[in-house]
C-alpha cells in the first residue's frame, strides 16, 4: 500500500518565468486543501543540497498570484548535476520528511527530476515554467505568453521610431533552440522577417527583399532573430553592408522574463500548480502536467524533455505574405 504523503516540497529552477508565482501560490493551497504541509524550497536544486527551505502557510503565497520571478528564487545548480549532489539532495529530503516534490521550471528541471526519480525513487512532478514554450505534452509554458506579449509592447515601440525614421530595426529576442517568442512578437508585430532556430535562414535572400522594398517605396523595416540564429548585431552590419541601408539594432534581453503575468499564464499557472499537487498524492513515479486542448494531460518527465514539434512554416508563410 502507497504510503500518505504529509509534506511535499515545491521548488523553481532554471530561468525563472511570469507566473510562477502563480504556480506556487497554487501548489502550497491545493496542499493544505488535500491536508498536507508545502516545503518551500528556495533558490532550485541548490536549495535542496542545502536545506535551504521553510514550511509555507496560506498567507505565505498572499497578493503574489501578479507577481513576475518567484519567491523561492531560482538557479541552475552544477553540484545536482553530480552523483553526489544528487546523494546529498535525497538525505535532505529524507532528513525534511519531504515525501514528494512538485518542480516548476524547463526541460534542465525536469530532466533533473526524472534521474532524481530513477535514482532515488522520489516522487516528482513537472510543472512547465519557461518562456520559450519548449516543454512536450503541453500546449502551452507558464511565463510564454507573458514573454510573447512584453516582446510585442517594445517592437510597436520600435515600429513608431522606424517608420518615423524611415530605418530597418533588427531586434533581438529570447530564444536559444526555440523560436516561439520570435516567431510569434513577429507575426503579432506586424514583422517583414523573422530568424528563428527551426528553419534555415538566407541572409541574402533578405537583403534581396529589404532592397526590392526600398525601390518599390518601403522606407522601414522591422527584421526579429532569435539569439539562438544570429546575434542582432551581426545581421544588422550584414543588412548595412549588403544594401547600404542604416540599420539599428535592439536587444531586449531579460525584461522578456519579467513583469506581471498575463490572465493567460496566471490561470495556466493555477491549473497546473493545483494539478500537480493531486497527482502527487497518488504517485510515485516522475510525471508532468500540461494542457492540451485546454484539458489537462499528464505525460512522463522523460517524454516532456524530448524535442517540441513546431509547425513554423505556415507562420513563416504568413509573415511573408503581408510584408
Amino acid at each position: 500500500m502507497k504510503k500518505k504523503m504529509k509534506r511535499i516540497g515545491v521548488l523553481t529552477s532554471g530561468g525563472d518565468a511570469p507566473g510562477m508565482n502563480a504556480a506556487i501560490r497554487s501548489v502550497v493551497r491545493s496542499a493544505i486543501y488535500y491536508k498536507m504541509e508545502a516545503m518551500g524550497i528556495f533558490k532550485g536544486y541548490d536549495g535542496l543540497i542545502n536545506e535551504d527551505m521553510k514550511i509555507l502557510d496560506h498567507r505565505s503565497v498572499s497578493n503574489i498570484i501578479n507577481r513576475g520571478g518567484t519567491i523561492l528564487k531560482t538557479d541552475r545548480s552544477d553540484k545536482f548535476r553530480t552523483v553526489e549532489g544528487r546523494r546529498r539532495a535525497y538525505e535532505a529530503v529524507k532528513k525534511n520528511n519531504i515525501d514528494g516534490l512538485v518542480l516548476i521550471g524547463g526541460d534542465g528541471t525536469y530532466l533533473g527530476g526524472k534521474i532524481f526519480n530513477k535514482e532515488w525513487g522520489v516522487p516528482c512532478i513537472g510543472v512547465p515554467g519557461s518562456i520559450d514554450n519548449d516543454i512536450n505534452g503541453t500546449d502551452f509554458t507558464i511565463g510564454s505568453d507573458t514573454a510573447v506579449n512584453t516582446a510585442l509592447e517594445a517592437i510597436d515601440k520600435i515600429r513608431d521610431t522606424a517608420t518615423s525614421m524611415e530605418r530597418i530595426f533588427v531586434v533581438e529576442v529570447m530564444g536559444r533552440s526555440s523560436g516561439y517568442i520570435a516567431i510569434n512578437a513577429a507575426l503579432g508585430g506586424g514583422a517583414e522577417d523573422v530568424l528563428i532556430p527551426e528553419r534555415k535562414f538566407d541572409m541574402k535572400e533578405l537583403c534581396q527583399d529589404i532592397v526590392e522594398g526600398n525601390l518599390r517605396g518601403k522606407v522601414s523595416w522591422i527584421v526579429i532573430t532569435a539569439e539562438g540564429v544570429a546575434k542582432a548585431v551581426d545581421v544588422a552590419e550584414t543588412i548595412t553592408k549588403t544594401t547600404s541601408l542604416e540599420t539599428r539594432v535592439v536587444t531586449l534581453g531579460h525584461i522578456q522574463r519579467g513583469g506581471s503575468p498575463t490572465a493567460k499564464d496566471r490561470i495556466l499557472a493555477t491549473r497546473l500548480g493545483s494539478e500537480a499537487v493531486n497527482l502527487l498524492r497518488n504517485c510515485s513515479d516522475a510525471k508532468a502536467v500540461g494542457v492540451i486542448g485546454n484539458k489537462i494531460n499528464i505525460v512522463g518527465l522523460g517524454s516532456a524533455v524530448t524535442k517540441k514539434s513546431a509547425d513554423v512554416n505556415s507562420l513563416y508563410r504568413l509573415i511573408k505574405m503581408l510584408t
